[in-house]
């Protein structure tokens, strides 16, 4: 109890002093606000129909009576209930006290009963689809807070788990809680990965190349060829500025660059700037000039080659259809056809990230970055992980600050805590222009003073989705498409936004889906396509050389024009927020 004490004075001074000096600006309560308001929404329509109402609390009684006969049966002597199947099992409550203890089994099963009952009420609710999706979200969130499971006291296994380490757990859990404290700078950063067992350029993002091009925004990574010939027409990849670039090269059994290369691509990747004040008014049309633009030419002078072969990852993929937009009205056509990862151009069924992105949190953002001149990038690393709550957030807290273990070594993990900045300028019109206006499928997005159709690309594309994407929705990737003016080729991966993507041939997790064109109807398309089990790299890679053949030797960095600046991965992706 003492060492508790101790470590919990730690806790609190990590949290108090830098308020203190002022390092931690107050916050607003926009997203608090929001629940209330959106959930309040959902009650107003119950107790506007009190016959309905009442039916409703008496299901809940019902349920809650039977369940309280049944505990009293259990304490009487009657048998535990079965184990859930596996596949239906819910892993916060694997323990098996949470069955084998008529108390505990109680609790697990009426937060079960009144969690799926405030479900229904959002379901069965009179409310628009935006204002339902929202309350499905913000009850997901509140449902994952209140589990029993995240309570010593109500969490038989971590009971279990305290009386034989003697409380030890709970210190290093105290201790482990301020230093993520200490390390968000007086905010929570919950840890999710032992991060110090991954080093950038030793045991990932270790593919061989040179940064052969540098500005403000970013710097230009060529790799190092692994075939005498490669393929004439380079590749360019347009990462996400949301993430660092390297979830693409995790290690050499992950890496999606590293496989592209050996496929005999000349493979070029934007590594973009972690921002700051300095960079507040980089905006999207300076991503496009600064960064693919520059990068075009960059890749010109490095390989003589003027054609070139471009993929858009997340955000990096709408900043890509937006600059395609652009070329095609100048009549620029150094990109000859184009791959999206996970890549949204129409934002209509955007999913649970839309939930933040009302005027009035949008405004509150802009405050924020007009301060500061960028949006932390502990924010959006927060949005992230409100996505999957359970997964992302309250299961760490449970391991990490009651059980006292720190989380192991994973690469994915140790990448999705690299997080960084915004650009205010950026930030604030991908915000409005996409998720609040939708303005690029509606034809009213204006660049460089030009007004972008992208009915006008009419380069070849092919759009990949993944089934569980809860960033990109396959769906919303679905409808984007059908704007595009070109040949398509809509392909869906199994899995998520990383997941999905990040799933090489050597060892496949997950299938895809191809075949039909895209039409009106997403579901009438995954009725119709073709599934194929394994990976969809060696797919995208025939239909890359299907569009472009020709080979040449293989070229080095740089070219003999360009004086590398230094090794892969370069300097910007080392810079933390």
């Amino acid at each position: 109890m003492s060492l508790l004490v101790e470590e919990s004075h730690k806790v609190a001074a990590a949290y108090i002093e830098p308020r203190a000096r002022m390092e931690v600006q107050p916050k607003g309560g926009e997203e608090a606000k929001d629940m209330v308001q959106t959930l309040g929404q959902v009650a107003a329509q119950w107790f506007t129909d009190p016959a309905k109402m009442m039916i409703a609390q008496a299901t809940l009684s019902s349920q809650m009576v039977d369940l309280w006969a049944g505990t009293m049966r259990r304490m009487a002597g009657a048998p535990a209930p079965e184990a859930e199947p596996a596949r239906t099992a819910d892993k916060r409550f694997a323990a098996p006290e949470w069955r084998e203890l008529p108390g505990f089994d109680f609790l697990r099963q009426a937060y079960t009963i009144t969690s799926g009952w405030a479900e229904g009420l959002v379901e069965e609710a009179d409310l628009d689809e935006e204002t339902r999706d929202k309350a499905r979200f913000y009850l997901r969130q509140l449902t994952g807070a209140l589990s029993p499971s995240n309570f010593l006291a109500t969490n038989p296994e971590l009971l279990k788990h305290t009386f034989e380490e003697g409380g030890e757990n709970l210190v290093r859990g105290m201790r482990m809680l301020a230093e993520d404290i200490a390390a968000g700078k007086g905010d929570l950063k919950i840890r999710q990965s032992d991060n110090t067992a991954h080093q950038l350029g030793v045991n990932m993002a270790m593919t061989p190349g040179k940064v052969v091009f540098r500005n403000e925004l970013m710097e230009l990574i060529q790799y190092s060829p692994s075939t005498e010939e490669v393929y004439l027409r380079p590749l360019l990849i347009v990462p996400p500025w949301i993430n660092k670039f390297y979830v693409l090269d995790l290690n050499p059994a992950k890496s999606f660059v590293k496989w592209a290369v050996d496929q005999g691509l000349t493979v070029f990747v934007i590594s973009w700037v972690n921002p700051d004040e300095r960079h507040a008014d980089k905006d999207f049309e300076s991503y496009m000039r600064e960064g693919i633009f520059a990068a075009l030419d960059a890749i010109e002078r490095s390989t003589g080659n003027r054609d070139v072969t471009a993929i858009g990852y997340c955000v990096g993929g709408t900043l890509l259809a937006v600059t395609l937009a652009y070329m095609a009205l100048k009549g620029d056509r150094r990109i000859s056809s184009a791959t999206f990862f996970t890549a949204q151009t129409d934002f209509r069924n955007a999913g649970d990230l839309k939930v933040f992105a009302n005027e009035e949190q949008i405004a509150a953002v802009e405050a924020q970055m007009k301060e500061q001149g960028y949006l932390q990038g502990s924010k959006m690393a927060n949005a992230f992980n409100m996505l999957r709550p359970n997964d992302l957030i309250w299961s760490y807290v449970v391991n990490n600050y009651l059980k006292g273990k720190a989380p192991m070594a994973f690469d994915l993990l140790t990448w999705n805590s690299d997080s960084t900045r915004m650009p205010a300028a950026n930030h604030a019109f991908y915000l409005r222009n996409c998720y609040l206006g939708n303005k690029l499928t509606k034809g009213e997005m204006v660049l460089g003073g030009e007004t972008l159709d992208l009915g006008r690309v009419t380069v070849p594309v092919y759009n990949l989705a993944t089934k569980e994407d809860h960033i990109a929705p396959a769906k919303s990737v679905f409808v984007g498409a059908k704007f595009f003016g070109g040949p398509m080729r809509y392909v869906l991966a199994g899995s998520g936004h990383i997941a999905g993507v990040v799933n090489p041939p050597y060892k496949p997790k997950y299938q895809f889906w191809a075949g039909p064109a895209v039409g009106d109807s997403f579901d009438e398309w995954l009725a119709a396509a073709e599934e194929t089990a394994g990976s969809w790299w060696p797919d995208w890679m025939k239909w890359i050389a299907d569009q472009a053949p020709e080979k040449v030797p293989a070229r080095e960095p740089g070219g003999g024009v360009l004086q590398p600046l230094c090794d892969a991965p370069g300097e910007y992706v080392r810079v933390k927020s």
